[in-house]
């Protein structure tokens, strides 16, 4: 009677798979790398405890109050509507979190299955998908989401459909890379022989192994779909009022800063910087912890 071995522990698929899991680590890699994963888990909890943390309704008008000063009651004073802009800031949390949330899951997705299928399987598969790509990746996402506005209106899913559409070919072509290098590895050979299905490779061991660059692309693909919505909603494609949302109050401070006001347009442009450049260094962190697994 015959068995079918095993890959031992120290074949070269589990040495892959083991400093996968730890290149997920988010501790030990410095100081600016801590403090913006801390920065990033306050604006997830603001967002998420945003009726809590308000001092007052986001989309409240009191005219008499226009352009108020900090004060005891409004801390970042308020609007040229009378609404509290620290309450504004903290429900457009919401909005500047969950659209490129959507954004960064769809394209980081639809982007892993493209690449794996276009390297797994190679030949015509390989180009069709890689040549579509190319195509995608010609077209600027803002101007796509514009196009997309002017046909299914303004707000957030139109701009949403659009950047993830235009963000996939980014993660398919990185995904496609790095699953035709692990491909060539002997483990998979190894895998083959013993009679796994292309599926089973690619799902237990080929897509754990990718999965932290995959992660250190879509923590900076986040910082970005961050600013390019925050800039469809400024331009009027985006949020609309009243709803809060930092794009849209910049727009909405414009006017304000004629008169004096600095807050209602500053204040959302400093979350909007905070955001990317805490996505960036922790993106930017994972990338430069993977580099270093791979030497």
């Amino acid at each position: 009677m015959t068995t079918t071995a095993t890959p031992a522990a120290g074949t070269p698929g589990t040495l892959r798979r083991r400093p996968g899991l730890r290149g997920l680590r988010v501790l030990g890699q410095g100081p600016m790398f801590t403090a913006a994963v801390v920065v990033l888990a306050a604006l997830v909890l603001v967002a998420v405890l945003a009726p809590v943390l308000a001092p007052h309704d986001p989309e409240s008008l009191d005219l008499s109050a226009s352009l108020v000063g900090t004060t005891g009651d409004h801390f970042l004073g308020t609007d040229q509507s009378g609404r509290d802009v620290l309450s504004r800031l903290i429900h457009g949390a919401r909005t500047g979190l969950f659209g490129p949330l959507l954004v960064v899951g769809v394209s980081t997705l639809l982007g892993t299955l493209l690449g794996v299928i276009a390297a797994w399987r190679g030949g015509w598969a390989d180009t069709v998908l890689s040549r579509s790509m190319d195509m995608v990746f010609a077209i600027p996402g803002l101007l796509l989401a514009i196009l997309l506005v002017a046909v299914v209106g303004s707000g957030m899913t139109a701009p949403v459909i659009a950047m993830a559409v235009a963000y996939t070919p980014y993660v398919g072509r990185l995904v496609r890379s790095i699953a035709r290098q692990e491909k060539a590895r002997p483990y998979i050979e190894s895998y083959r022989v013993q009679g796994w299905s292309g599926w089973t490779i690619c799902l237990r061991h080929l897509l754990p192994n990718i999965a932290p660059t995959v992660l250190a692309q879509s923590a900076m693909n986040f910082g970005y779909a961050l600013m390019d919505l925050a800039a469809l909603s400024f331009l009027g494609f985006g949020v609309q009022p009243p709803t809060a949302d930092w794009g849209a109050m910049i727009n909405e401070g414009q006017s304000a800063l004629q008169q004096g006001a600095m807050l209602p347009a500053l204040a959302p442009s400093a979350c909007i910087v905070l955001a990317v450049v805490a996505f960036g260094i922790v993106g930017e962190g994972l990338a430069d912890r993977i580099a270093k697994r791979e030497r």
